[in-house]
């Protein structure tokens, strides 16, 4: 028996045909719906882990949203059974990304005490066939084919003795340093960063004009790879209108795709000044 974890639920969907398709892979697929490079990780006594994720989603998503992290409380219940079960072992497939990072820390605090029944599937740098038959190399789980990750169970590994010792003590140090912001730099290192780290790029692609919030936050992620999801972008606009760095048209309160967005008149002024300088170029 085998509990399997992935970060999100478009990870978790090829991931469960994949173990449907493989008896060898029998268990349970868990979809972790929190990203841990997001926000805080520090809580307050009167907190559980999962209250202080939650109350930071809320404040993300709005008090309309009803927001309900168990992350914490199924991970605490596998461990359990592997307790009481020393069959059972536990497999986390890791994508290179600061939240699937992230969570393997996490993974890895609560469940060293389960000595070689921890694996890890890395797919950092490896190959798959994609559904033309060509190589590619995926940086998530969710593009990569339930055969080609049937194939990919052969890379489960152990986590070593060593590997234990050294890195079994970053959750920790992460819960410390408490950063709002987690970047992936490469392997299993994580940078601190502001929650504004993304700022710039988010207001690169604003304009003098009105446009959708959906819009820019689409483009932005698709020219800069931002690895936040719509959401967190999303709130990150609503912050630069709070600030006056953007003005905004409508009710943010409401969808992305239901308000507006632009530059404040100085910017726009400069943006102005800039198209007249290309036209009189062109001319």
């Amino acid at each position: 028996m085998m509990y399997h974890f992935v970060v999100g639920d478009m990870a978790a969907d090829p991931l469960s045909k994949a173990v449907e398709m493989e008896p060898s892979l029998n268990g349970n697929v868990i979809a972790l719906k929190d990203l841990l490079h997001l926000g805080p990780l520090k809580k307050q006594e009167e907190q559980t882990f999962s209250q202080m994720r939650g109350a930071y989603w809320q404040q993300i998503l709005g008090e309309k949203n009803e927001v309900d992290v168990p992350d914490m409380e199924r991970l605490l219940q596998v461990s359990g059974e592997m307790f009481k079960n020393p069959e059972i072992k536990a497999c986390f497939w890791m994508a290179p990304t600061a939240s699937d990072v992230c969570a393997y820390f996490w993974l890895l605090f609560y469940l060293s005490k389960h000595a070689n029944r921890f694996l890890v599937v890395n797919i950092s740098g490896l190959p798959f066939l994609d559904e033309q038959g060509k190589l590619f190399y995926p940086k998530n789980i969710s593009s990569i084919l339930p055969r080609e990750l049937v194939k990919a169970r052969r890379l489960a590994r152990v986590i070593t003795p060593s590997e234990m010792e050294v890195d079994k003590d970053e959750w920790e140090k992460l819960v410390s340093s408490n950063a709002p912001l987690r970047v992936h730099e490469h392997g299993k290192k994580l940078s601190d960063q502001s929650e504004a780290f993304y700022d710039n790029q988010l207001l690169s692609l604003c304009i003098a004009s009105f446009q959708k919030a959906s819009k820019i936050v689409r483009q932005t992620t698709l020219k800069f790879a931002i690895p936040t999801g719509d959401i967190w972008l999303g709130w990150r606009l609503k912050m630069l209108v709070a600030s006056g760095a953007l003005i905004a048209q409508g009710n943010l309160d409401r969808p992305l795709n239901e308000f507006d967005l632009c530059l404040p008149g100085e910017s726009i002024a400069k943006a102005n000044d800039a198209d007249l300088q290309h036209e009189q170029k062109v001319q």
